[in-house]
């Protein structure tokens, strides 16, 4: 009974010490996020609906702004929310202008196609494959001039091409994410058609370049998240070209 006794108060000291010596468990590892209205894409950020814009006055405030209306002369800031009109007639010299005023940037041809892919080089459009699936995406539709300005492209002009009327026809130009088939993998929105995107791509004879199609063609150019048009000025704006920005984590 001697030896009991003796040895139950050692057993009880040693507890604490064997506590004490239990490895902690490490913190774990700071993961840079994005923006609430952005999702991640690789090692970049990138909004997940086509962007509309508000306008900004003199002292910083946010006006509201049509996106059926052009943007030229005017101070604006990127914005991007589920069902909302995106800003169509903007150029890609006011897009990217727009990305810098929310704290963003024009996204990367790279960065476009890796969001409107998944990631997945194989594939063609937002939903897989490279297979089209009519009326998975808000295109093929024709062109808005044709319906409102005959079928005469040059007697077309720039005004016209600009005409608020353009993109207000019922079945045209839809709101953000109104295509619910159209999200890749990523649940990034829209990517291929509603309205091409301007990019920050370089070119060899200084166009700017849109990618992804738009209401009204996305194949013409290659199909779905490959689609490119490089025929324009970055100053060209028309009621087809809008944009997204993008970002880095953090």
């Amino acid at each position: 009974m001697r030896r009991r006794a003796f040895l139950a108060p050692l057993l009880l000291w040693a507890l604490p010490v064997a506590c004490a010596r239990a490895p902690l468990a490490p913190p774990p590892p700071h993961v840079p996020a994005c923006p609430p209205e952005m999702v991640r894409a690789g090692d970049s950020c990138i909004d997940r609906y086509e962007d509309y814009v508000v306008e900004l006055d003199e002292s910083g405030r946010e006006l509201a702004h049509s996106p059926y209306d052009i943007v030229d002369g005017k101070t604006v800031r990127a914005k991007s929310a589920a069902g909302v009109v995106p800003q169509g007639y903007i150029s890609q010299v006011q897009a990217a202008a727009a990305c810098r005023n929310a704290g963003k940037r024009l996204c990367s041809a790279k960065e476009f196609v890796f969001a409107c892919s998944g990631g997945d080089a194989t594939s063609h459009y937002p939903y897989g494959g490279t297979a089209r699936k009519a009326g998975s995406c808000n295109e093929g539709k024709g062109s808005s001039m044709v319906r409102f300005f005959g079928w005469d492209p040059l007697k077309w002009t720039k005004d016209e091409f600009n005409d608020p009327r353009l993109n207000q026809w019922k079945g045209g130009l839809a709101k953000t994410g109104s295509f619910p088939a159209c999200v890749s993998s990523l649940g990034v929105y829209d990517c291929v058609g509603n309205l091409h995107e301007w990019v920050d791509e370089p070119d060899p004879q200084g166009h700017g370049r849109f990618r992804g199609g738009f209401y009204g063609d996305a194949e013409m150019n290659g199909p779905g998240c490959t689609y490119v048009t490089r025929a324009h000025a970055p100053t060209y704006h028309d009621y087809s070209t809008g944009f997204r920005c993008c970002t880095m984590p953090g």
